[in-house]
């Protein structure tokens, strides 16, 4: 079921928190926090709690826990390796983690497991413990050597590989880590402010490799926070013990003794409008660090926390232009799949482009100012939201354009 929700700042902030982190997390351990920054809200104490370490796995690589088990590879192990240590069919896990039986794995990569290994696993080859023959196997063949016909002759039998009983795995104490599934689009770093745990925890984790990299189908095991971490401690506060009905009188209300004045809260609204400013027309001589994504006019102003850039409007289908040379870093989209554009330009200045339709180029294009990437989207509500992007923070676009 599909639901469709107006396009507002907080679904914009949110989608471009996502596409900011995908920047990140292609270019390497950089992480694009935006907590604080979008939309008003501060999650960043949140997101760096400590985190509890991953239980260690049993002789099999089994983590159990009392609803699902994950198994844990070793080095040089497959899917298929880590199938048939466990007991289990190896296209079964496969396709329960998006991937094929003969991937190879990294040491410390969980493998979520779709039902509870069998606890007696069907051994092949020589045996380990020589001690472990099978007496019935042998007996049985030499009762069949003995009433041959030919008793002359030497019957070789082949011994059948027999189930061998293990150890019942013994169940992790404590809360059960959530498992996350990853959907297309996710990165590590939008997981982990999902959960507010550090990436390097889910990494951690989960064994990822040094770029953090995850795939779509893919199981994540969430870190544990720390539980033994002291409560901040509450700043004394002075009291003072009265008598029942000898404390603080209560002021008489204003309204009790004088009515309050009448307003016309909608009448000041209206006589307040934002102002629209005209975007100039560009010259050919413009010395400005960056030129207008769209000739229109700006409806909304940058205001750091509530809009971190500045809208521009006008007719749909309007060309919408690279405000400076740079590379395409991102391509995504926000929860109404309206196309949000980032383009790199050095390694700190960023700019974004929401709210646009038709793009016109593809991400890790080498683009020139001025080019045309996208346009306005149609309908009633055609604008262009307009961020430039300095490290983590967003910055007044219009210093750049004027």
């Amino acid at each position: 079921m599909t639901m469709t929700f107006p396009f507002s700042r907080l679904t914009r902030s949110a989608a471009m928190l996502s596409a900011l982190a995908i920047v990140a997390a292609c270019d390497g351990p950089l992480d694009y926090d935006l907590r604080g920054q979008v939309g008003g809200f501060n999650t960043s104490n949140a997101a760096q709690n400590a985190t509890t370490g991953r239980p260690p796995a049993d002789d099999r690589g089994l983590i159990t826990y009392p609803t699902y088990q994950v198994a844990v590879a070793q080095r040089g192990d497959t899917v298929a390796d880590v199938a048939t240590r466990i007991g289990m069919q190896a296209d079964e896990i496969a396709r329960f983690n998006g991937v094929q039986p003969s991937d190879p794995l990294r040491p410390g990569e969980v493998l979520a497991l779709p039902r509870r290994a069998p606890d007696q696993v069907i051994s092949s080859g020589t045996p380990a413990n020589p001690g472990s023959v099978d007496i019935e196997a042998l007996a049985g063949s030499a009762i069949d050597g003995a009433t041959s016909p030919n008793p002359g002759s030497v019957t070789t039998t082949q011994l059948q590989p027999t189930p061998s009983r293990v150890e019942k795995p013994a169940v992790q104490e404590g809360p059960e880590p959530v498992r996350h599934k990853v959907t297309r689009g996710e990165t590590a770093y939008t997981v982990s402010r999902l959960y507010q745990v550090p990436v390097k925890a889910l990494a951690e984790w989960n064994g990822l490799s040094s770029d953090f990299a995850i795939r779509e189908g893919q199981y994540l095991l969430i870190p544990i926070k720390d539980q033994s971490a002291p409560a901040p401690a509450s700043p004394a506060v002075a009291t003072t013990v009265t008598v029942p009905g000898q404390g603080t009188t209560t002021p008489t209300p204003p309204s009790s003794t004088k009515p309050l004045p009448q307003e016309d809260v909608a009448a000041v609204a209206e006589t307040q409008p934002e102002a629209q400013v005209e975007v100039p027309t560009p010259s050919r001589n413009n010395q400005a660090a960056m030129s207008y994504p769209v000739q229109g006019k700006i409806i909304r102003t940058y205001s750091r926390g509530k809009n971190d850039g500045i809208d521009i409007a006008a007719a749909a289908g309007t060309p919408v232009k690279a405000a400076r040379s740079g590379t395409v870093a991102a391509i995504t989209e926000d929860s109404n799949k309206v196309p949000i554009i980032v383009i790199r330009h050095d390694a700190k200045l960023l700019t974004v482009y929401a709210n646009v339709e038709n793009i016109e180029v593809n991400k890790g294009d080498k683009i020139k100012r001025g080019q045309t990437i996208a346009a306005l989207r149609s309908g009633n509500d055609a604008y262009v939201h307009f961020e430039v992007r300095d490290g983590f923070d967003s910055v007044d676009p219009l210093p750049y354009l004027q």
